[in-house]
């Protein structure tokens, strides 16, 4: 009785371990994914131009390139995007390349109709590649959101992309050779199976330094809604689970 009652207890310790330890994301790589982005003449080129170095910048700083995990932040005051990587669900994410943006439009504060020339501020994903862009090549976001469809008049605007080229109604532009190089990493990462790639496009960095000099904005309780995603990411260069309440404002789980 004493033998069954140590190993009951030996059972029941290795189960409780096993439920405390972390749940292990399972991605799915999408090879067919890169195979059908290199059909297109442009994203050849950029293949050609970027693999090579893109690879062993990845390897340098301890990540397969097979397993790339992307995360894109940008910010108005300052106008630059800032491409952040690490391998798949482990450790810390680390600045692989920071691209200036090459042209603005509107001003500080988010975008909330068509035509009002602003670039959003929230939290977004890439939801959409297109290899034959306008602007050479792009990459589309999920604008509006939820968040932005609470707050937006009721025509929002939309097609907003991170492009090739200096120019902007609302994009971000990173030059035609920005965009190449980026385009390579997402192409990467999406084929490694990330399927969300996060974009967090800020106005400044969100610090309560930055927020006091603009509190006579009227833009300064959304920005307060920012600061939680934000400061999350700066505190552990992990990725913040946002989501959005029921006032439309993002909140950190």
């Amino acid at each position: 009785m004493r033998l069954l009652a140590l190993l009951a207890a030996a059972l029941l310790l290795t189960l409780c371990a096993r439920s405390a330890a972390p749940l292990m994301m399972t991605v799915e790589p999408d090879p067919a994914f890169r195979a059908q982005q290199q059909q297109y003449p442009r994203v050849r080129d950029a293949y050609a131009l970027h693999e090579a170095n893109l690879h062993a910048l990845l390897r340098r700083n301890g990540i397969q390139p097979g397993r790339l995990e992307l995360y894109l932040r940008a910010f108005k005051v300052g106008r630059r995007l800032e491409a952040w990587g690490r391998e798949q669900g482990t450790g810390e994410f680390v600045l692989l390349r920071t691209y200036p943006l090459a042209g603005t439009s509107g001003a500080l504060g988010p975008k909330r109709k068509a035509g009002d020339k602003q670039v959003p501020e929230g939290f977004y994903v890439i939801n959409r590649f297109n290899p034959a862009s306008k602007y050479h090549l792009s990459l589309g976001l999920d604008y509006p959101n939820t968040a932005d469809l609470r707050h937006a008049a009721p025509d929002p605007g939309g097609d907003i992309f991170i492009h090739g080229s200096n120019v902007t109604v609302g994009c971000l532009p990173i030059t035609d050779a920005g965009i190449r190089e980026l385009y390579v990493l997402a192409t990467e990462a999406r084929s490694a199976g990330q399927t969300d790639i996060a974009v967090h496009i800020f106005p400044f960095e969100m610090t309560a330094e930055n927020l006091a000099r603009r509190v006579a904005s009227p833009h300064l309780g959304f920005w307060q809604g920012l600061v939680a995603g934000y400061q999350y990411f700066e505190d552990h260069h992990q990725l913040p689970a946002m989501h959005v309440d029921a006032r439309g404002a993002y909140a950190v789980e």
